[in-house]
C-alpha cells in the first residue's frame, strides 16, 4: 500500500440551527465524548491521514476543551484550527488555507463533515484508493438511493416519480486535489453561488468527480433522531 499521508479539512463552525438547542450539535455528547470528537477520531484512526485543520466558529467556546486533555494534547497527531467563514466555501477554503506549508497545490486532500462521526475504515480506504487512481477527477463517498422519489406538488400532493436510477446520495469525506479545489471555492464566493458540498463546486468549473460507493451508515447527525440512531450503533459495536 502506497503510504503517503493527506490531510483533511473538518468544517465545524455551524451553530447547529436546525438541530436546535443552544449547544451546536458537532458538541453534544455520545457515549462520553462529543460527536467532533468521534468525528476526528475516525479520521486519526486512520493510517494514510496525516493531520486534521478544524474549522471554527469566530470566538468558539467549545473547542479549547475539545483540544485538552487533563493539560495534555487530546490528539496524537496533528489537529490545527482555522476561522470558518460565513458559508461553507468560505470556510472550508479557511481550512484549505491553514494546511501546512508542504502540501502542494496538486496534493490531495479530504474534507469532512464533523457531524457524520460514524466512518468507517474501510470506507475511507476505499475513496483514497479511487482517487489516487483518479487523481485529476477526485471523487466522494456516496451512496445509491434505493428509495422511490415523490416530486411533490401543491399542499404536498404528489405531482410525480422520479426516476432514482442514476441517483446517488452524497456523503463526505470528499477528496480532491488542493489547488483545484481552492480556486473552485474561491470561484464560487466570487460569482455569489451557494453549494451544499465540495463537489458541486468543482461540478460548477466542469469536473466529473467519481461517486465511490460507502456504507450506508455514515449518517449525518441533522435530528434528534439521527443522535439517537448513532448511539444505537455505537452500541451495537461496543
Amino acid at each position: 500500500m502506497n503510504m503517503e499521508r493527506h490531510w483533511c479539512v473538518v468544517p465545524a463552525a455551524g451553530t447547529g440551527q436546525r438541530f436546535g438547542g443552544v449547544v451546536p450539535k458537532q458538541y453534544l455528547q455520545v457515549a462520553g465524548r462529543t460527536i467532533l470528537r468521534h468525528t476526528l477520531d475516525a479520521l486519526l484512526g486512520h493510517p494514510l491521514i496525516a493531520g486534521v485543520v478544524v474549522v471554527l466558529a469566530a470566538g468558539d467556546p467549545h473547542w479549547p476543551d475539545e483540544a485538552d486533555a487533563h493539560g495534555k494534547p487530546a490528539f496524537d497527531k496533528p489537529v490545527l484550527t482555522a476561522i470558518g467563514g460565513d458559508s461553507r466555501a468560505a470556510s472550508v477554503l479557511s481550512g484549505l488555507e491553514r494546511l501546512p506549508a508542504d502540501v502542494g497545490d496538486a496534493d490531495l486532500v479530504l474534507v469532512h463533515d464533523a457531524a457524520r462521526p460514524n466512518l468507517a475504515l474501510s470506507d475511507l480506504d476505499a475513496l483514497i484508493a479511487a482517487v489516487r487512481a483518479n487523481p485529476q477527477q477526485g471523487g466522494i463517498l456516496g451512496a445509491p438511493v434505493r428509495d422511490t422519489l415523490k416530486r411533490a406538488g401543491e399542499k404536498r400532493s404528489i405531482a410525480a416519480t422520479e426516476a432514482r436510477e442514476q441517483l446517488w446520495r452524497a456523503f463526505t469525506p470528499q477528496m480532491f486535489a488542493r489547488g483545484a479545489l481552492s480556486s473552485a471555492l474561491r470561484s464560487v464566493r466570487s460569482k455569489g453561488e451557494a453549494i451544499t458540498d465540495e463537489a458541486m463546486a468543482m461540478e460548477l468549473q466542469g469536473a466529473h468527480p467519481l461517486l465511490v460507493e460507502g456504507r450506508e451508515d455514515n449518517l449525518k447527525i441533522t435530528t434528534p433522531a439521527d443522535l439517537v440512531h448513532f448511539e444505537f450503533l455505537l452500541g451495537r459495536r461496543a
